[in-house]
C-alpha cells in the first residue's frame, strides 16, 4: 500500500522549488524551449524506464542521459555559475544580522538613501536632457571583473560626476557606471550582452547589456534611454519600463536594503 508523509510532501516541494528556479534561468536567458524540452525528454525517460519498463528504449534513453548531462554543462555554463553564486550569496545572513541590529540600521538607511538620491537626480536630469546612461548597482555578488573592463575612478556617488560621465562627448559615456560600496567604482565598463529574442526591438544596446549583467548576477541596472529619455531599471533578467523619477527612487530604496 502506497503511503505518502510529510517527508514525501518536503520532497515534491523541493523539487517544485528546483523546477521554478530553472526555469526562472531559463526565462531570464532566453532559453525557455530548451527547458520545455529537458522537461518532456525527462518526463519520458521515467515514463519508460520506470513505468513501462521497456529495457532497450530505456538503456538507450540512460546513454543519452548520461550523455546530456555533460552538453547541459557547457551548453548552459553562465546559468549554472549564476546558479551556486546565488547559494553563495551572503544576503540571508545579513538580513538575520540586520535582525539583531536594528538600532545601526536608521543611520545606515539614512546614508544609502541619500546616495541613492543623487543617482536618481542624475538620471532625472539625463532624461530631460536626452542623454543615454547605463549605472550599474552592485549588490551581493562582486563585479569585480567588470570593474576591471573600466577605467577606474573610484570616488563618492555625486550627481554632477554621474552627469559629467554621461556627457555625449565624453570618452566614458557609452560604458556602464559601477556603483559598490556606496562609490562609483569605475567607468565605461564593458557589460555581457543578453542575446534574449523576447527585448522589444526598440530597446536597444544598453538595454540588452543591462539584461545581461542582471541575468548573470543579482546587480540592479538603471538605464536612460538616449532616444527617448525613458528611465528603466533591469534585476533579475527582467525589465520595468519607463520608470517616473519618484518610482525610480522608491524602487532603488526597497530593492538595496
Amino acid at each position: 500500500m502506497f503511503e505518502f508523509g510529510i517527508k514525501d510532501a518536503i520532497d515534491i516541494l523541493l523539487v517544485a522549488m528546483m523546477l521554478f528556479y530553472v526555469w526562472r534561468l531559463m526565462k531570464a536567458s532566453g532559453s525557455l524551449n530548451i527547458f520545455y524540452g529537458i522537461l518532456m525528454f525527462t518526463v519520458t525517460w521515467i515514463v519508460v524506464s520506470q513505468m513501462l519498463e521497456m529495457k532497450l528504449l530505456g538503456s538507450i534513453f540512460d546513454k543519452l542521459v548520461s550523455v546530456g548531462v555533460l552538453a547541459l554543462i557547457i551548453l548552459f555554463q553562465e546559468e549554472i555559475r549564476r546558479f551556486f553564486l546565488t547559494i553563495g550569496s551572503q544576503s540571508r545572513l545579513k538580513m538575520i544580522a540586520n535582525f539583531f541590529h536594528k538600532h545601526r540600521m536608521g543611520v545606515e538607511d539614512e546614508h544609502v538613501d541619500q546616495q541613492l538620491m543623487r543617482i536618481v537626480l542624475a538620471c532625472d536630469y539625463m532624461s530631460k536632457n536626452m542623454v543615454g546612461a547605463l549605472i550599474i548597482l552592485e549588490r551581493e555578488m562582486s563585479l569585480n571583473d567588470i570593474v576591471k573592463s573600466g577605467e577606474m575612478i573610484d570616488a563618492n556617488i555625486s550627481t554632477e560626476l554621474l552627469k559629467n560621465i554621461f556627457f555625449k562627448n565624453s570618452p566614458l559615456h557609452d560604458g556602464a557606471v559601477i556603483i559598490a560600496h556606496n562609490r562609483i567604482m569605475a567607468a565605461g565598463c564593458i557589460l555581457p550582452v543578453s542575446h534574449n529574442l523576447n527585448i522589444p526591438k526598440e530597446l536597444g544596446l544598453r538595454h540588452r547589456a543591462a539584461l545581461g549583467i542582471t541575468s548573470q548576477s543579482d546587480a540592479i541596472a538603471v538605464i536612460v534611454s538616449e532616444e527617448t529619455g525613458a528611465i528603466s531599471v533591469a534585476q533579475g533578467g527582467e525589465f520595468h519600463l519607463r520608470l517616473a523619477s519618484n518610482e525610480l527612487e522608491s524602487y532603488l530604496i526597497n530593492a538595496m536594503k
